[in-house]
């Protein structure tokens, strides 16, 4: 069968798949909207979480960046992955015992304070809101590609199925939609890169592949490195590192804002003690490492592939899926000396080729000629992956909004039903301006992911780790070290991103920090700011100290239940 009606098939199915277990899981409560009840087991949130917390950033994105940045890209591998394990050791356990539905919600009750729930409301949004659009970009670029559609009807049709069951399930239908998506992106994900290390290297196991030999007897890694340079690049396996200021800063803003990204940490709430939030982080942890370790098998495997299919090559004899990626608008071509050869070279003035780094591993199966349905089951994960995080964070919006600002702010005594329309009209219109965004991001898949975590771990991350871990921190303190953080970082974002409208270029940089690193100066910031701040104004109530104190006792590990 051709490719489109394969996309189409399994595209389809797992569309149809997301739709029923949402119309099955509808929640019907406010309990089951925000976190499903509080009933899911540690084996389906360890699912949900790593469907959740593995975005089209992970999925599309990531293994295209290392693909162009070789070793550097090392900084997303270990700042994604680190924080998870900060996450799961040092938060996670800790806010499943405090018992509350959202992060707004832990902040406003452990700070004792409307205006500090009212911050983190504010600042959850923001962060939700910029990560998604990254979201919504990776989905347009499946769409466009494979269903050879404009790249904004590609995100209209993401709008529409993620409207459908995010807006209907809640964290209910989200949490079990997601089992399923990690299923589709996880197979999806190793399946070609098993069949192209078998192609390349003769080993089933990608990540034993990429230290392997090639057929000439050379191996993957020094021929990569040869062809990098031949062309005037880095060596693959040496470049990147030179910039070890911005190597450090940003996988510190992932790890640190891995830890405060407020649709991560109310998975934890979804389960029925304690003792279930550790084991499903343990699983969380086992089923991301599947995908994080084959990434750079796949990055090595799409970049070598790519040159040889493409460098020095006549432009008229180039296959079918070099020209719909053209179409696309996501790979252009310009014969700047008109001998009809593509010249793909690291020199700017003589390039020829610009490449859409977030293509690549939706572009790897066609350059290796797989088969058709191998490409289109790669389509249905990188959709998966999207669709499966941008539920997530549309979740943490809509919670927000009708928990956070009108049940504890504007109005206390709104009913239950009133609580959960005001949820869903919120989803509603996050994600169509979730899409609308996304039709013009200021980035990369995973660099705008990357400006998310800096914006979380910028607001969110000192306020949580000191609020569990430093008693004498109170409300004036952290209020103002959010507010700062997050101001900080948006500022100098803004500043340096001329996608946004900011004025600023690179030469400009702090210190050399690039916009997607400046979230660790700002939590940085942050984190003085409010020691200084909670040091010179009141402590906070014996009550809340004493519920400090009450959170920290892991109760769960001793067998001993919690009632929370």
């Amino acid at each position: 069968m051709a490719l489109q009606t394969w996309t189409f098939l399994i595209v389809g199915f797992t569309f149809l798949l997301y739709i029923g277990v949402a119309i099955w899981a509808k929640a019907s409560s406010t309990k089951e909207f925000y976190v499903a009840g509080g009933g899911v087991s540690p084996l389906a949130n360890g699912m949900a979480t790593a469907a959740d917390w593995m975005s089209a950033a992970s999925y599309l994105s990531m293994a295209g960046l290392i693909s162009f940045m070789g070793y550097g890209g090392a900084q997303y591998l270990m700042g994604w992955t680190g924080g998870y394990v900060l996450l799961a050791l040092l938060l996670a356990p800790y806010l499943r015992k405090f018992g509350k539905f959202t992060v707004p919600d832990f902040i406003g009750e452990r700070y004792y304070s409307r205006q500090a729930r009212l911050v983190a409301l504010l600042c959850a949004i923001f962060v939700s809101f910029t990560y998604v659009v990254g979201q919504m970009k990776g989905v347009g670029v499946a769409f466009a590609r494979f269903l050879e559609v404009p790249f904004s009807t590609g995100i209209f049709m993401g709008i529409g199925i993620v409207f459908f069951y995010a807006v209907l399930g809640g964290m209910k239908g989200i949490t079990y939609t997601q089992v399923a998506q990690y299923c589709v992106l996880i197979f999806a994900f190793t399946v070609p890169a098993i069949f192209i290390s078998l192609q390349m290297v003769g080993h089933p196991v990608p990540q034993m592949g990429m230290g392997g030999k090639t057929a000439d007897g050379v191996y993957l890694l020094d021929k990569l490195n040869q062809l990098s340079v031949d062309l005037g690049f880095s060596a693959y396996t040496e470049s990147g590192m030179d910039d070890r200021i911005n190597v450090f800063f940003i996988t510190a803003a992932l790890m640190f804002g891995t830890a405060g990204l407020p649709h991560v940490i109310v998975r934890f709430f979804t389960v029925p003690k304690v003792r279930d939030a550790r084991i499903s982080a343990g699983y969380a942890l086992l089923f991301i490492a599947i995908l994080y370790t084959t990434a750079p098998a796949v990055a090595a495997f799409a970049r070598t592939n790519l040159i040889e299919t493409v460098s020095n090559q006549p432009y008229s004899e180039m296959p079918s899926w070099f020209k719909k990626w053209e179409h696309a608008k996501l790979l252009t071509f310009e014969d700047k000396n008109n001998d009809g050869l593509i010249n793909y070279v690291a020199d700017q003035s003589k390039n020829e080729l610009i490449i859409d780094n977030d293509i690549m591993v939706l572009a790897n199966p066609e350059i290796a000629n797989l088969p058709n349905w191998v490409i289109a089951l790669v389509v249905a994960g990188g959709l998966a992956a999207a669709l499966s995080t941008a539920a997530g964070l549309l979740l943490v919006i809509a919670t927000s909004v009708s928990h956070d600002l009108f049940k504890k702010y504007l109005k206390p005594n709104i009913s239950e039903k009133g609580e959960l329309i005001t949820a869903r009209v919120a989803i509603a219109v996050a994600v169509v301006a979730a899409g609308l965004a996304g039709l013009n991001p200021p980035g990369f898949v995973a660099q705008v992911v990357a400006l998310a975590f800096g914006l979380a771990a910028s607001s969110f991350f000192p306020a949580i780790i000191l609020g569990i871990f430093d008693k004498r921190m109170n409300k004036e303190g952290a209020i103002a070290g959010m507010i700062v953080g997050i101001l900080f970082t948006s500022i100098y974002i803004w500043y340096f991103k001329p996608q946004l409208g900011g004025p600023g270029t690179p030469d400009g940089y702090w210190f050399g920090i690039k916009p997607e690193g400046i979230g660790t100066l700002g939590m940085l910031i942050n984190l003085v700011v409010a020691l200084i701040i909670s040091r010179l104004t009141p402590p906070p109530p014996s009550v809340v100290q004493d519920l400090v104190d009450d959170i920290r006792i892991p109760r769960g590990s001793r067998g001993v239940e919690n009632a929370h």
